[in-house]
């Protein structure tokens, strides 16, 4: 656990203000086409399950063995990567304290997703601390979705993260220095994360933390193949 966490992206955080997102509170991680948001995000989800969090992943584009076949294939890669030996106790744990909820077909609302919430806590007794949020367009989302997602998060006290696909093409920036999409949505953020690929690896780097300014520092690099942090 101590080693995942260690080079766990969310490492970036440890230099935010408050340490990290916090419940009741909205992140997300932007990023171009093909840089590595969903592995990306999947590993602030295996962040969260080495610390024996719940874990609710909402996929709004893949069915459940979909995703669960990406958490297999990315865990593998951190067991040779971190020479993992307990890997079975892992995967058990991880599988215990993870649900995957999917709506397909432009089938999500979020007064759906809030019943299926309050369903996993009374009925199943599973109580999430956090949310992945995978695959909400952030184009076509109105500010109203992301209110709803607000209150969600302060009605389960989870915190919740997001996605956000950014473009070459798009070079719309707020006077706060945060793109497009996230340009005028970015008051119901807590903390927004960009990854930017660089010749040296990829660049995991803050942009909003909290109601704090940013330091200069807050920004790590990745390994552009396991997505682990790698040696300053």
């Amino acid at each position: 656990m101590e080693d995942f966490i260690r080079v766990s992206p969310l490492k970036v955080l440890e230099r935010s203000s408050q340490g990290g997102l916090g419940r009741g509170n909205l992140g997300v991680l932007m990023a171009r086409a093909g840089v590595g948001k969903t592995a990306c995000l999947i590993h602030i989800a295996f962040d969260k399950l080495f610390r024996k969090e719940k874990l609710v992943h909402v996929s709004l584009e893949d069915v459940p063995e979909k995703i669960t076949s990406y958490y297999n294939v990315i865990f593998y890669d951190l067991v040779k990567a971190l020479n993992i030996a307990n890997e079975n106790e892992v995967r058990i744990l991880f599988e215990r304290n993870r649900m995957i909820l999917a709506y397909l077909q432009q089938s999500f609302e979020i007064k759906r997703l809030g019943e299926n919430l309050k369903n996993l806590v009374e009925k199943v007794d599973f109580v999430p601390d956090t949310l992945i949020v995978d695959g909400l367009d952030f184009e076509k989302a109105g500010r109203d979705v992301f209110v709803g997602f607000k209150e969600i998060a302060e009605q389960f006290r989870v915190e919740i993260w997001f996605s956000a696909r950014t473009h070459r093409h798009i070079a719309d920036v707020n006077e706060r220095g945060i793109p497009y999409p996230c340009h005028e949505l970015d008051d119901l953020f807590n903390i927004i994360i960009q990854l930017q690929p660089t010749q040296s690896g990829i660049v995991l780097k803050l942009l909003k933390d909290h109601d704090a300014g940013v330091r200069p520092d807050a920004s790590v690099r990745l390994d552009p193949n396991t997505f682990l942090v790698m040696p300053e």
